[in-house]
């Protein structure tokens, strides 16, 4: 059974237990802003450092943090596969997944574990259409409404919001999860695993924040092509 846009809070969850994934790729601007926006959660901080041509080790050495390093760019799916097998190999009991631009709030990482810790989900999503706040360009809604139906064809899940970066999960369905596309066609894959491995998923309105940082950084429509297609050839030569 699916749960959409769970309202309540989650129980009390030790937030020791709960790693949060940051995959950054020259993030230099931003990065240290949003991990002191995350820190007085308590969430244990996973940044991967997706090859960036000026390493984080200066900037953020000030926090309480775990960095990775990927010594070249290998894309935001693969920075978030390391930062999964990482936090299950230290025994996280939840993984949440976070941007680095700034475009998310810290506060609505709770919302997405309340399902979890009531066992009504396995593995929650973010959606921006649905309750959230978000000053969404009128640009990037098009291209983010016609990517549902892109994942829907090829993931067999309609949901309301296909791109979003804000998820958590339990550790049975970060373990079950294997995400191989290195780019951000893993937004569509990481929905066609919850179908493959029946996962229980539920919708969660959050957030957006959009700024002209976040836009620069954001999803064009010649970048949605491109993602249609890296899912295409992964069909076709799987």
């Amino acid at each position: 059974m699916v749960f959409t846009f769970i309202p309540f809070m989650s129980p009390q969850i030790n937030p020791q237990d709960v790693f949060v994934i940051i995959p950054a790729y020259n993030e230099q601007e931003v990065i240290a802003k949003v991990i002191y926006e995350l820190v007085p959660m308590q969430y244990k901080l996973v940044v991967v450092d997706d090859g960036s041509a000026e390493e984080l080790d200066e900037r953020l050495q000030q926090f309480p943090i775990f960095l990775l390093r990927h010594r070249v760019n290998l894309g935001q799916g693969a920075a978030l596969q390391t930062g999964i097998e990482f936090a299950l190999s230290k025994q996280a009991a939840y993984i949440v997944t976070f941007d680095a631009d700034g475009q998310h709030l810290p506060s609505d990482i709770e919302k997405l574990l309340a399902p979890l810790a009531a066992n009504k989900a396995d593995i929650t999503l973010g959606t921006r259409f649905s309750g959230g706040i978000s000053n969404i360009p009128a640009g990037r809604k098009w291209v983010l409404k016609t990517a549902r139906f892109i994942n829907y064809f090829f993931a067999g899940l309609l949901l309301s919001d296909a791109h979003n970066g804000l998820r958590a999960m339990t550790r049975p369905a970060a373990s079950a999860i294997h995400i191989r596309q290195n780019g951000m066609a893993h937004a569509t894959e990481i929905v066609a695993e919850i179908r493959k491995n029946k996962l229980r998923y539920a919708e969660v309105p959050v957030s957006i924040r959009y700024t002209d940082y976040s836009r620069k950084k954001g999803q064009t429509l010649w970048g949605s092509f491109r993602i249609f297609f890296d899912i295409l050839l992964n069909k076709i030569f799987k």
